[in-house]
């Protein structure tokens, strides 16, 4: 009971440090809810469109002009007119357009000639989506026109409709978009980011509120309303934030999955427990940190570290399996690549717990890291042999 009991003293007075200092709401409840109302509001159409795209026709045929119509018709892009190939170059070097595409002189005739005529795009890959979805639009627009000339010289040389488009397109590709339908970049971004924005908040704050005891000097006070046990003192001080950080999870859960309208083939529920677990997973890692280096400022340091690497080693923007070996090996090492795994096996394919209980058990893994560093940071709590600045 004793035990127990000092465990809420702790939770009490971690309380009352939480009411005192804004930064661990501010921190934590601000910054997520920030996230949250950026990154569904950001897209809130689904996906870009009107990037401002320019032309340049050189040839100014009914050919050339059906084609910038085409590029007109699409939502994706608003195409902008340039006379030459230097002022569209400018403005794409200044920001006003995300790419353009040369025409050449003689199009029209090239094409009745069969002469291959070379359509130019020019694509500003710095804005990654805008250009990468402008080019992709183009190369399309640019395959169907080539199409449909041939079409009509094949329908003016006699053959039926069925041999036209055997010649054409000899192989057809049904393509079913699993999981996300509609293409929506919210669902995409959100649904992966959401919770690395959270994992970074636990391993932040966590390291923070663990290390702030030592550079404030209050670590002796702790232990001693735990009653001298690092234990009851470790447990009753990050329970609040267990709670707090699960309940951000889950309401980001119900907002996306429940309000928001995000395809969900399994249970929310499951992913509730994917987070809790998440959470758990994160904060034996900032433990880890500030045991291994219990010094607040290069904690912090290598915990944003931590946090960055694991979205770009999560999976959600380029496979792992595509990676070298040992960076594969390497993404293991981050809870929130195990939780986007079973993100995926419950939202996409409902494989329920039996599905994704491997992954839960990989984040459970993390909570045997704790033990070997308690020693260190009781000796710094008892100590304070270790710089404040």
């Amino acid at each position: 009971m004793n035990f127990l009991n000092n465990i809420k003293v702790v939770s009490l007075r971690e309380l009352r440090l939480m009411r005192q200092r804004p930064v661990y709401l501010l921190a934590s409840v601000g910054v997520m809810a920030f996230c949250m109302i950026f990154f569904l509001t950001f897209l809130k159409d689904g996906t870009p469109h009107d990037l401002p795209v320019g032309i340049v026709d050189m040839d100014n045929s009914s050919l050339s002009r059906n084609f910038i119509r085409q590029m007109e018709a699409t939502k994706l892009m608003e195409t902008t007119g340039f006379d030459s190939y230097t002022s569209a170059r400018e403005a794409l070097q200044t920001g006003e357009i995300t790419s353009f595409c040369v025409i050449p002189e003689n199009f029209y005739s090239d094409v009745l000639s069969y002469r291959q005529p070379v359509l130019t795009f020019y694509v500003n890959n710095l804005y990654f989506v805008g250009g990468a979805l402008s080019y992709k639009e183009l190369l399309t627009l640019a395959n169907l026109s080539s199409g449909a000339v041939q079409r009509e010289v094949l329908r003016a040389k006699g053959l039926d409709e069925e041999t036209v488009m055997g010649l054409i397109q000899p192989i057809v590709i049904d393509a079913h978009n699993i999981g996300n339908p509609s293409g929506d970049y919210r669902v995409f971004l959100s649904s992966a980011l959401i919770p690395g924005v959270l994992e970074t908040i636990v391993i932040l704050l966590t390291v923070y509120a663990i290390g702030s005891e030592l550079k404030h000097g209050t670590s002796r006070h702790l232990l001693e309303k735990a009653g001298g046990s690092m234990t009851a003192a470790m447990i009753g001080k990050l329970l609040p934030y267990t709670v707090l950080f699960t309940l951000m999870g889950i309401i980001c859960n119900f907002i996306m999955y429940g309000w928001m309208g995000f395809p969900m083939a399994g249970s929310v529920w499951n992913l509730c427990l994917g987070t809790f677990i998440l959470v758990l997973a994160s904060e034996a890692v900032a433990f880890f940190i500030i045991g291994t280096l219990p010094v607040l400022r290069l904690a912090i340091s290598i915990s944003a570290l931590y946090s960055m690497l694991a979205f770009s080693l999560a999976g959600f923007s380029l496979p792992v399996e595509s990676m070298s070996a040992w960076i594969q090996g390497l993404a293991s090492a981050f809870p929130l690549r195990h939780y986007y795994l079973m993100y995926v096996s419950e939202a996409f394919y409902a494989g329920g717990f039996s599905g994704w209980y491997m992954q839960a058990v990989f984040m459970l893994l993390f909570l045997f890291l704790p033990p070997l560093v308690y020693k260190r940071l009781r000796k710094a709590y008892v100590n304070l042999n270790f710089p404040r600045k």
